[in-house]
């Protein structure tokens, strides 16, 4: 992928983390399906607009076995700078390992990227990703730190026909309000590589809010931006908005059902 590297599923920032209820699995079945659907007013990964500052509808499925194995797959549209022709679409396909240890939990995995439709002959803008994480209690906070690293690809480089890398590294807090349906979040991340994604640029991302759970929904307020000034900001922005638009500060309000 030439022109931007993208992440979603397990490492969108602030978006509400869904909780969802066991279905299609009787109470005997080590299988557990559980999925979300959302809708926000822009789709914003590692602080970025992928949707030119527009609306976004995401929906994902996981299949889970109580081994800690886990499959699943997640999608969202896209717009302005984060498309690259085809559908508009980005579909995520992922698996991994979840496990309890002590007190925290660790996750891994990997993550393939598709854009159904936006191949062109010679070009390819589908690639992937190796996760990681840990997460826990500190205190009352839920806290979590975790990696995502792209290997050496040339479907992510700046330039074509050479080859980019990426690493993120992000830390997200949580503070659940006692009494109350509201938890408060915080989100901090740091990419750098030779990347599409941060035009080869080191780029701070940051995100602050709240959510707001009722029964299997739950209702994000964030603000969530970078630190890439207005001058770099112009690598980017391909769409209506500008790259400054799509870099800069702003609050995105995400509605998510769990099921």
């Amino acid at each position: 992928m030439h022109h931007t590297i993208k992440a979603a599923l397990a490492a969108t920032v602030l978006s509400a983390t869904l909780t969802a209820v066991p279905a299609f699995a009787d109470e005997a079945s080590p299988v557990t399906i559980t999925g979300s659907a959302t809708l926000t007013s822009e789709y914003r990964l590692r602080g970025i607009s992928q949707t030119d500052r527009d609306l976004a509808v995401q929906a994902g499925i996981t299949v889970s076995h109580a081994s800690g194995f886990y499959i699943g797959t997640w999608g969202s549209n896209l717009s302005g700078a984060g498309t690259f022709g085809g559908d508009n679409m980005e579909l995520d396909l992922l698996a991994g390992y979840t496990k309890a240890v002590g007190g925290v939990t660790v996750d891994g995995g990997l993550i393939y990227y598709v854009y159904p439709g936006a191949n062109i002959p010679g070009t390819s803008f589908d690639y992937y990703e190796l996760y990681g994480s840990v997460s826990g209690k500190v205190g009352p906070a839920n806290a979590k730190v975790g990696a995502f690293w792209a290997p050496s690809q040339k479907d992510i480089a700046v330039a074509p026909k050479a080859k980019g890398h990426n690493i993120w590294v992000y830390t997200d807090w949580g503070l659940p309000v006692s009494g109350t349906p509201v938890t408060v979040k915080a989100h901090l991340g740091y990419s750098s590589g030779d990347s599409g994604y941060t035009k080869g640029l080191d780029v701070i991302d940051y995100g602050v809010g709240a959510d707001f759970a009722y029964k299997n929904l739950t209702l994000n307020l964030s603000y969530i931006g970078t630190d890439v000034s207005k001058a770099n900001s112009l690598r980017w922005g391909n769409g209506r908005a500008t790259g400054h638009d799509i870099t800069k500060g702003g609050l995105v309000a995400t509605l998510s059902a769990a099921f």
